[in-house]
């Protein structure tokens, strides 16, 4: 019984415990850790005992609560016993306690910490200071650069002020400009000077250099300097800079500083034999040793020496190809030098041979496409392209054009990138992938859109962006194609004699049959715009001429520019517009070694079309600037109004006008400004008229 009560008394006491607890647990407690302040522990093997602060956190913070074992007094001190200890209870706040805490007691208030922050600053400033003023030349450094920050500013300096200064600067680094190059912020000082320096003293400067300019290009920033020095220097400092890399360039072209500068120079500054010199150390240590062979121009070309020295081809060409692949794995392929060594190296291979197919996998091996990018951009590149594409087979091809891909209209733009396009026209046979690879992007994939027309009308007006719009239309026609791309032309005509199916014509007017609605179209609602410029009435004409059908709306939007105002008429009055009429009237282009027109089939039809529209005012037209086009009215074959126009202009009034306009020169055909005609003295009057109009006189006396 006795133990029964015992039990009982101190269930009770348990309970109320727990009723302690409870309310402890209810009390609000302080959301942070920032009223936590550092727990104290004792140094010898005594139990733990909690701070103030601990023993108002309740239960979150980790401590033990007595167990039903312990006492009544253990629980209203709120001590822990050695067992809680054992358990971690208070370990585990005061663990807590301690990452709440700073690392530190001694923390500095706000106001503590910022002085000692900004006392630790300018500490540190004085020492950056004293180490500055400790190295060499630092004196001088630091009074050029207050001279440069008024001199490198591009206004607000008088002409004389900036005289004053320049000469201060290079009192400073007269006889020191070795010293001031090899800093990033001194050389600064040296472009700044090369730049306002007379000439003078720019090859004082290029002189003091000298013996220094292979490491100035392996300089982060110093190469600038020898930029810098090229473009404002002349002649006998370009002679200066540029040997000083002779033998050393295949470990320039591997340097990721001097490469850029001396790719720079190479296509730039250098002249032809500098750049032969440069060039020739690609094929071997023994061409950097041996700079020419002493029996005329130093000569890079690679077909050459294997001819003079064929026993030397294995390595000459081993040594070529090192350099390239290594450049290519390294992903700089945008060097002018690298792609005339690799157009060096591909001609001088053997047709159908591994080495030509290797190398033409080198080209398609970059996954990005970076390679053959960067080579249609390009002289040495856009031909080394075209002739892969040549040379290559379907699916060479057909991989090299998805390398292109939205990069056409960059390529129709650039003046060698173009080449490429034409090149594709030529000896791809699947014109379906051509058509849907290429035209949408130089036409537009919606060509009805009024900002991709827009687009388009630039393109057509632009020098070089027309030829890949005009070539199917007009084919090898110098009118658009320079001598270098007649002469790549050919090469590759020849090439596609081997290695394509598809007859050349069919191709061609396959492609023009998918090309030519987008061009008609920008025709007929742009036809004002084009007619304003002579690359626009030229589009216009070649489209006309070349297209197969579909080409009334375009022919009609022309010939109603003639009703139009004054504004829409006056383009017409140009020669360029002229010219145009006059071709488009007689139906076919001029043939200069048959002195003929060749008609276009099917039959334009245009001179019926023009009349139409300028009947009531054809004497104006007969005695006006565009005079030539009623000639060509007359001419052209299958007018059906020609009868009837010679009858109109042989009225008595009609020809009396003519025959005053023959011999007026107040037309607009009077000779130009500036120029005399030959046989006649200064200061005579010209008695010539209308050529036109004289010549529609002869052909009505004629009839």
């Amino acid at each position: 019984m006795a133990g029964i009560k015992r039990k009982g008394a101190f269930d009770a006491k348990y309970q109320a415990v727990n009723s302690q607890k409870k309310q402890k647990k209810d009390e609000k407690r302080p959301k942070t850790s920032k009223s936590i302040q550092p727990l104290e522990t004792e140094t010898d093997s005594e139990p733990i005992v909690e701070s103030d602060t601990t023993s108002q956190s309740g239960d979150d913070d980790g401590v033990s609560w007595p167990s039903d074992h312990e006492g009544e007094e253990s629980d209203e001190l709120g001590g822990v016993s050695e067992e809680d200890n054992e358990d971690g209870g208070i370990k585990i706040a005061v663990e807590a306690a301690n990452e709440a805490q700073p690392k530190t007691n001694n923390t500095p208030t706000n106001g503590q910490s910022t002085g000692s922050s900004k006392e630790a600053h300018a500490k540190q400033k004085v020492e950056k200071q004293e180490r500055k003023a400790a190295k060499p030349n630092a004196d001088s450094i630091a009074g050029s650069k207050k001279l440069w920050e008024r001199l490198r500013r591009k206004s607000h300096v008088p002409k004389d002020e900036r005289k004053t200064l320049v000469t201060e600067l290079f009192e400073i680094i007269t006889g020191r400009v070795k010293d001031f190059v090899f800093k990033h912020d001194s050389v600064r000082v040296i472009q700044t000077a090369l730049k306002h320096a007379n000439v003078d003293q720019r090859k004082m400067i290029a002189k003091e250099l000298k013996g220094e300019y292979k490491t100035l290009a392996e300089s982060k920033y110093a190469k600038f300097l020898i930029g810098k020095m090229l473009v404002h220097g002349d002649e006998e400092t370009r002679d200066l800079v540029v040997p000083e890399f002779y033998g050393h360039v295949r470990r320039m072209m591997k340097h990721p500083e001097a490469s850029w500068i001396l790719d720079d120079i190479y296509r730039g500054i250098a002249t032809p034999s500098q750049k032969a010199i440069l060039l020739r150390e690609w094929y071997g240590a023994e061409y950097a040793l041996f700079k020419s062979n002493g029996k005329g121009p130093v000569s890079a070309d690679l077909k050459e020496l294997l001819t003079e020295t064929p026993e030397k081809r294995t390595p000459i060409m081993r040594s070529l190809l090192d350099l390239i692949n290594l450049l290519v794995q390294k992903k700089t392929t945008g060097f002018t030098m690298l792609h005339d060594a690799m157009l060096q190296y591909f001609l001088n291979v053997q047709l159908g041979s591994e080495e030509m197919t290797e190398f033409i996998e080198l080209l398609k091996g970059d996954e990005e496409g970076d390679l053959l990018k960067n080579l249609a951009f390009t002289k040495s590149g856009a031909c080394l392209v075209c002739l892969a594409l040549a040379y290559g087979n379907a699916k060479d091809r057909k991989h090299i054009l998805r390398t292109y891909k939205e990069t056409m209209q960059t390529l129709a733009y650039d003046v060698h990138g173009h080449q490429v396009l034409l090149a594709v026209y030529d000896v791809i046979d699947d014109t379906v992938l051509v058509s849907k690879s290429v035209f949408p992007e130089l036409v537009g994939k919606d060509p009805k859109s009024e900002s991709q027309q827009q687009d388009l009308l630039a393109a057509a007006t632009h020098l070089n962006a027309r030829i890949p719009l005009l070539y199917l239309f007009c084919s090898k026609s110098k009118a658009i194609l320079s001598n270098e791309d007649l002469k790549l032309l050919d090469e590759i005509h020849r090439i596609r004699t081997t290695t394509s199916k598809k007859d050349p014509e069919q191709r061609r007017k396959e492609l023009v049959a998918s090309l030519s609605p987008a061009l008609l179209s920008l025709i007929a609602s742009h036809a004002k715009d084009l007619v304003s410029s002579s690359f626009g009435c030229q589009f216009i004409t070649e489209v006309l001429l070349g297209s197969i059908d579909g080409r009334e709306s375009a022919l009609n939007a022309i010939a109603a520019l003639t009703d139009g105002d004054k504004e829409t008429r006056d383009p017409l009055n140009q020669p360029a517009a002229g010219r145009m009429l006059k071709t488009l009237v007689q139906g076919g282009r001029f043939n200069p070694a048959t002195k003929a027109v060749d008609p276009v089939d099917p039959p334009l039809g245009f001179h019926n079309i023009l009349y139409k529209a300028i009947e009531d005012d054809i004497v104006t037209w007969a005695i006006g600037n565009n005079s030539f086009v009623v000639v060509g009215l007359l001419e052209a074959p299958g007018f059906s109004k020609a009868e009837e126009l010679k009858k109109i202009l042989s009225k008595k009034d009609y020809k009396q006008r003519l025959v005053e306009a023959a011999v007026s020169s107040e037309n607009g055909h009077s000779e130009k400004k500036g120029k005399k005609a030959k046989g006649r003295k200064p200061g005579e009057k010209t008695s010539a008229g209308n050529k036109g109009t004289q010549l529609l006189l002869k052909k009505l006396d004629s009839s």
